[in-house]
């Protein structure tokens, strides 16, 4: 892998990680486009922890105030009794149904769920929910008013981004909506619920990755993690700041104009519906053999 390919990726990583349209699928198009391997889950994993650094960065005084609430109500014997600490515990329980998932689609997320068709469907069906969604909506919730409920419910929703296309941050996004919270505070849990789900997946799949017998530099490692983390960052900011004010339609809108080019483009020849697994180097083949898969965080 060149250093433009990979600082292209991370480009695409960061962007769209954090936006409800896929990263997973704008990882897998692009490669197509250009006429490059599929560069792989374990290296899209890899890199997504330069978005995490980004989202810890950006809510470090989020976390702290979170870890300081749970570990307080502990103490006291009380560990749901204020809003932060039952924020923090809904975190975690959150991440519990994609790892569940995770680890019983593993062998499907790694190679079938990966197909362009999959993602093309996905990216229309999601939009469409999403759609829905926001047309029934209170918009009414902050974030302070979270519960353990409310949590399962958007973790479930999470693990529907198992599926490529799906987009981690547009199901989680679409499930807070649903419990009736503010756009923006949707967004703001989403983010937090993503850093145990990425953290863990890239680390894991950092360790496998660099004892692949066939593998990208390390340099573009750290060059895609790198621009991946920059870029992040600004979708962060944008993305709230553009919640407060204005609707999710145009992220509606270019999902399902994405999805239809894609069924176009493959009805048309012009890019094979494979897993792209035909151009990873064997050496990167079944190097993840127990991690789940879903705490990849297929955005």
């Amino acid at each position: 892998m060149g250093l433009l390919q990979a600082t292209v990726l991370g480009l695409v990583q960061g962007l769209t990680e954090f936006l409800p349209v896929s990263s997973t699928a704008h990882l897998r198009l692009v490669p197509e486009l250009f006429g490059w391997p599929d560069p792989g889950a374990a290296y899209s994993a890899v890199i997504q922890l330069g978005t995490t650094a980004a989202v810890i960065l950006y809510f470090w005084k989020d976390l702290l105030s979170l870890s300081g609430a749970v570990l307080a109500g502990l103490r006291a014997r009380q560990p749901l009794a204020t809003p932060g600490a039952r924020l923090g515990w809904g975190v975690l329980l959150g991440t519990f149904p994609i790892g569940v998932l995770g680890l019983l689609l593993k062998k499907a997320v790694e190679t079938h769920f990966r197909s362009l068709y999959v993602i093309a469907a996905s990216l229309v069906l999601l939009a469409l929910l999403l759609w829905w969604v926001e047309r029934r909506a209170s918009h009414a919730r902050t974030v302070q008013e979270m519960t353990l409920a409310d949590a399962l419910v958007v973790g479930v929703f999470q693990a529907v981004a198992l599926l490529p296309g799906a987009s981690r941050s547009g199901t989680t996004l679409t499930g807070a909506l649903w419990r009736g919270f503010k756009r923006e505070d949707a967004a703001r849990f989403s983010f937090l619920l993503s850093i145990p789900a990425t953290a863990l997946a890239g680390l894991f799949e950092l360790k496998h990755l660099l004892e692949a017998t066939e593998r990208p530099s390390l340099l573009a490692l750290a060059v895609g993690t790198a621009v991946a983390f920059g870029s992040g960052l600004g979708a962060i900011a944008g993305l709230l700041r553009y919640l407060r004010t204005r609707t999710t339609g145009v992220f509606i809108a270019y999902r399902v104009a994405l999805g239809g080019l894609l069924f176009a483009l493959l009805g048309a020849g012009v890019l094979k519906p494979s897993t792209g697994l035909e151009n990873v180097p064997p050496g990167m083949l079944g190097t993840v053999p127990a991690v789940p898969p879903g705490l990849r965080g297929t955005p």
